[in-house]
C-alpha cells in the first residue's frame, strides 16, 4: 500500500490513519519563491527562510512505493504565517487538514469525525517544515547544492538529528521560483510535491491558523 509522506515525519503518531497523517506539510517551501534571487539551492532556501514572512500557493502530491510501481496522487491547498503556523487542506476523496497555531498542531480527519493534536515544540523537531516555518538552518540542517536536473536547481537538507525519520530532502527551484520538494522516508518511499498559484507574502488571515473541532469529534491529545 502506498501512504502519503508528510515532511513532519515527527508528527507521524499523531494519525489515525497510520502513516497517513504523515503528508508533505513541507509544501509551505514553495511560498515567496517568485520573489528569490539566487545563485544556487542553497543560497535560494537561506533566503526564502530568512524573507519570506508568509504565503499560500496549491500542490500535486505524488508518493512512490519503494517498489517504484505503486503511486498515488493527491492535491490540496496550504498557507503559512511565520513563526510556525500553517494551514494544510488534503481534497477528496481523502480529505484531512492539519492546522498549526504556533502553539498546537491539529490533523483532523472528517471522515472519521477526529482530530489528534500534541504541542508544537513536540511535534516539530528537526523537520523539514521546522526549517520552512522558521527554524535554524545551520542547526538543524546541513545543506548541500546538488547538480542540475530535469530542469531545476536542487539543494540537499540532511536533518542533524538522527530521529527525524528521513533518508533525504531534497527541494528543487526553477530560476527564481522554488517549485518542487522530494522527500524520501525510512522505508524508501518517495514522496514528490509540485507546486502552483504561489503567492508569495500574501496576507494571510489569523483565523486560517486557528481549528475548532466540529460538535462531535473525537480528540485524542498527546503530549
Amino acid at each position: 500500500m502506498v501512504h502519503p509522506l508528510h515532511p513532519l515525519q515527527s508528527l507521524r503518531t499523531l494519525s489515525l490513519r497510520g502513516l497517513r497523517a504523515t503528508r508533505a506539510v513541507a509544501g509551505a517551501a514553495l511560498l515567496g519563491a517568485a520573489a528569490l534571487a539566487h545563485a544556487d539551492g542553497v543560497s535560494a532556501l537561506q533566503q526564502f527562510v530568512t524573507e519570506v514572512k508568509s504565503g499560500r500557493a496549491s500542490f500535486t502530491q505524488t508518493v512512490t512505493a519503494p517498489d517504484g510501481k505503486r503511486k498515488k496522487t493527491t492535491t490540496g491547498t496550504f498557507e503559512f504565517q511565520r513563526p510556525n503556523q500553517f494551514r494544510f487542506a488534503y481534497a477528496k476523496p481523502a480529505e484531512q487538514l492539519i492546522v498549526a497555531d504556533g502553539k498546537e498542531v491539529w490533523i483532523y480527519d472528517p471522515d472519521l469525525q477526529q482530530a489528534t493534536v500534541r504541542q508544537m515544540d513536540q511535534a516539530l523537531g528537526a523537520t523539514p517544515v521546522a526549517l520552512l516555518a522558521g527554524g535554524d538552518l545551520s542547526r538543524d540542517f546541513t545543506l548541500k547544492a546538488l547538480p542540475a536536473a530535469n530542469g531545476l536547481d536542487w539543494v540537499q537538507a540532511t536533518p542533524r538529528r538522527n530521529d527525524s525519520g528521513l533518508q533525504s530532502l531534497k527541494l528543487g527551484f526553477k530560476g527564481r521560483e522554488l517549485s518542487a520538494l522530494e522527500i524520501v522516508d525510512g522505508f524508501g518511499q518517495q514522496s514528490v510535491m509540485q507546486f502552483s498559484a504561489v503567492e508569495p507574502n500574501a496576507k494571510v488571515s489569523a483565523e486560517r491558523f486557528r481549528f475548532t473541532p466540529p460538535p462531535g469529534t473525537d480528540i485524542a491529545r498527546q503530549p
